[in-house]
């Protein structure tokens, strides 16, 4: 069987990788507590808003470093008091976390951008899933949460 280019009798059936697909309520928890500096890829202005300004705005207003990547809105140079950056490369030093509010089909053309940016975790908001691409991050290394709002569980935390 092969996924994303890999071939299973290749690695051996190897399924570690689904260790990093986070769902259990204490490894959330701790994706978010081990996070400080966090990359959202289509976050949206304020004049836009909806949850992908309000959520960031929240996670800024508890102590996050977000590093603003939209995906529209091309005048816009600023979001959250933040310079704007349009690919996760031009952004100085390490992620640790990098969230998504895209659409479960459009995740997968950021694949290859989050895995040379090399962020601890990946999040997928409320809503997105995208299984494909859950794999491929997690081959990669890199810890995975989907549908699920980083708002909502950060509340839990407190």
């Amino acid at each position: 069987m092969e996924i994303l280019g890999v071939d299973e009798k290749l690695t051996g059936g190897d399924t570690s990788w689904r260790e990093r697909l986070v769902e259990e309520p204490e490894a959330i928890a701790s994706v978010l507590k081990q996070a400080r500096r966090v990359a959202v890829i289509g976050i949206k202005p304020e004049i836009a808003g909806g949850p992908a300004y309000y959520v960031p705005q929240y996670l800024q207003a508890h102590g996050y470093e977000i590093i603003p990547v939209p995906v529209y809105f091309p005048d816009i140079t600023e979001i959250l008091g933040e310079p704007v950056h349009r690919e996760l490369h031009t952004i100085e030093g390490p992620i640790d976390l990098v969230v998504l509010f895209r659409r479960s089909p459009d995740v997968a053309q950021h694949v290859d951008e989050i895995i040379a940016a090399r962020p601890r975790a990946v999040w997928m908001q409320l809503g997105i899933a995208n299984e494909d691409a859950a794999e491929a991050l997690a081959r990669a290394g890199i810890l995975v949460v989907q549908d699920r709002c980083t708002k909502v569980e950060h509340q839990q935390l407190r």
